[in-house]
């Protein structure tokens, strides 16, 4: 199998400005490479590196949880962003996002669309002021998606990396984008459209 992860010595910036915050735009699309595999042992989950080798993000889940809430952690280990599943929602399969470990007030929300070629919807919470919305377009389970914001500009691509197979794919985020806030848009989907999920129990489903 190829070599996935060179350098596993998390690099002081390697993709967000803040280690503990969202990432800033940059001038340049920042590509990961995503692995569907936890480093820790007994561990299902992310560990996500940036195009020089480092550790960029990881997510830890023990296999006895039952993946209802994913941490999203950078390299240094700080909290970017917790997804949640909203239970019980008319609206259909829906996972919040939450900025770090606060759990009051989601940032956006993340539907699964049923119609046409759209996959998901990724909605800003909070009204007036709140950020941009975006669109997911594709196949998760092909690791082959484009998510758009409301001027159809693509703005984030997963892509399958050659030969390796679905469990290592790359992410490509647009400049202007959170690349912490893509990624985690990248564990809601593997909550909702992988089957099974790597993070969540399916069993659990009410």
């Amino acid at each position: 199998m190829a070599k996935v992860h060179p350098n596993m010595v998390p690099a002081p910036g390697a993709v967000d400005e803040a280690p503990c915050a969202p990432s800033s735009s940059t001038e340049e699309p920042t590509t990961l490479t995503v692995w569907r595999k936890s480093l820790l042992f007994d561990c299902k989950g992310f560990t996500v590196f940036d195009a020089k080798g480092n550790l960029a993000y990881r997510v830890d889940s023990y296999a006895s949880e039952s993946g209802d809430e994913v941490v999203l952690m950078d390299a240094a280990g700080c909290p970017a962003f917790t997804v949640r599943r909203k239970r019980f929602s008319l609206q259909g399969e829906q996972w919040l996002v939450f900025s770090g470990e606060e759990t009051r007030r989601a940032v956006y929300t993340v539907r699964r669309s049923g119609r046409g070629k759209t996959l998901a919807h990724v909605t800003a919470c909070g009204g007036a002021g709140a950020g941009p919305s975006y669109e997911v377009e594709g196949s998760y389970a092909r690791r082959s998606c484009v998510v758009y914001d409301g001027e159809r500009r693509a703005v984030a691509e997963i892509r399958p990396k050659e030969v390796v197979g679905t469990d290592v794919f790359r992410l490509v985020v647009q400049p202007g984008v959170g690349v912490s806030l893509a990624m985690a848009v990248v564990v809601a989907l593997e909550q909702i459209f992988a089957r099974p999920s790597l993070l969540r129990s399916w069993s659990t489903i009410d």
